[in-house]
């Protein structure tokens, strides 16, 4: 097997067990509102904390890891957030809840910018969907995990404990990330053929990369980058609402109890996992048969976005199934979008400073669900959740639009080319 789909193996487990941690507290919530009497305003505030440290790291974790490199920025972010997510266990109330989701954010936030950087310099631009899209399995299982998992770390014995065990997977990973990683000049323990680099270094353009220069402030002059961030900026929050408001809205809507939404949260993102790799996969053989790049990655892109729509029927009809498939769906096509809008950095810019942009898209993506998840909690609380599945439903299509207008080719951008 090629040295690089052993690195991606361990990209696909970390982004596993960073959405364990990252869903904990949306299947813990029925049992902590209960005990501490959280309102789902406060809920919301709450998520709001996270959301907010996860923006504002974002770019400045993309950079971190482009400066120090993706095996030592992923050792000290699993680390941090590992703890955080511990620290949970201890949580008094509606305050100290908020400040350890808070700090929980701030490591969370190097996940997908070391993903995509590391994608970027180990497989060449054929295979980068599909790796994108396997990483996203690993968030989707980990969303598919959670419910299941939490559900019965609570029921056996309490949510503090559920937090202690969730916690401690990231630290048991990172002793293997040390020993089996290294960056791809260096090699894995198991030595690296050129089999398995050469296709990256022999791509088009990639000569330019050497003599490129991109300053943080200078890739805030391409629209590409601007296109990237409104687009994640109207559509990142469609994700989070499903991610973090599914299990409540099944609680206080569906009347599901805390032992029914562990044996039915989970569903949505299995259809999530499902759509990563056809959206990874999709973009490759279309490719394989004669599309430009340019048609390929944006074709699935603006096709997923475009069928959102019909996932609003989620709010109206009275069957619980049937919202389930239809939030599935929503899901489904959600993750066939990500994974061709994630890859697009790697795409267009060099891979020494794909982190930085993708940190950036990141953080708009992250500031939107900022703004939308306190929103969504007073939404509920005063009126329901029926406007919100109506807002949701048209972000992507709207989002689509932009990249269409921002990103006319799909194609790696020089430091010497002119900004726009």
């Amino acid at each position: 097997m090629h040295a690089r789909w052993w690195m991606l193996s361990l990209l696909f487990l970390v982004a596993m067990i960073n959405y364990v941690d990252r869903q904990s507290l949306s299947v813990a919530v029925p049992a902590i509102r209960e005990q501490f009497n959280l309102s789902a305003t406060e809920y919301g505030q709450i998520v709001f904390a996270f959301m907010l440290a996860y923006a504002i790291m974002h770019p400045i974790a993309g950079r971190f890891i482009d400066s120090v490199g993706t095996r030592k920025g992923f050792t000290l972010a699993v680390v941090w957030w590992s703890a955080a997510s511990m620290m949970h266990a201890s949580a008094r109330g509606f305050w100290s809840l908020g400040a350890y989701r808070f700090l929980l954010g701030v490591g969370e936030a190097g996940l997908l910018p070391g993903s995509v950087k590391a994608i970027s310099e180990w497989f060449p631009k054929s295979e980068r969907s599909l790796a994108v899209g396997v990483t996203n399995v690993g968030i989707t299982l980990g969303a598919v995990v959670a419910p299941p998992l939490m559900t019965w770390l609570i029921l056996t014995y309490d949510w503090r404990f559920a937090f202690l065990i969730t916690g401690l997977l990231g630290f048991v990973w990172v002793v293997f990330w040390l020993i089996f990683y290294q960056e791809p000049e260096t090699g894995m323990v198991s030595s690296v053929g050129p089999e398995d680099l050469v296709e990256v270094h022999q791509e088009p353009n990639s000569g330019e990369e050497a003599n490129s220069d991109f300053s943080w402030l200078q890739l805030l002059k391409y629209r590409q980058v601007w296109g990237l961030m409104l687009a994640r900026l109207l559509a990142d929050p469609v994700w989070y609402f499903y991610l973090f408001w599914l299990p409540e809205y099944l609680n206080r809507e569906r009347g599901f109890s805390l032992s029914e939404i562990g044996h039915f949260a989970w569903i949505p993102f299995v259809a999530g996992m499902v759509g990563n790799l056809v959206g990874g996969w999709i973009p490759g053989q279309l490719i394989k048969r004669g599309w430009s790049l340019t048609w390929a990655r944006k074709g699935v892109t603006v096709a997923s976005a475009f069928l959102m729509p019909c996932a609003i029927l989620a709010a109206f009809v009275r069957e619980a199934g049937l919202a389930i498939a239809l939030i599935s769906l929503a899901v489904f096509l959600i993750w066939i979008w990500a994974t061709n809008l994630f890859t697009l950095p790697a795409d267009l810019f060099p891979s020494k400073v794909v982190g930085s942009v993708y940190g950036l898209s990141g953080a708009a993506g992250s500031f939107g669900a900022v703004l939308f998840m306190p929103v969504v909690g007073v939404i509920v609380d005063n009126f329901s959740y029926t406007p919100v599945f109506v807002t949701v439903g048209l972000l992507h299509p709207a989002a689509a639009c932009i990249i269409l207008l921002t990103i006319p080719r799909v194609e790696l951008i020089s430091g010497k080319q002119k900004t726009a």
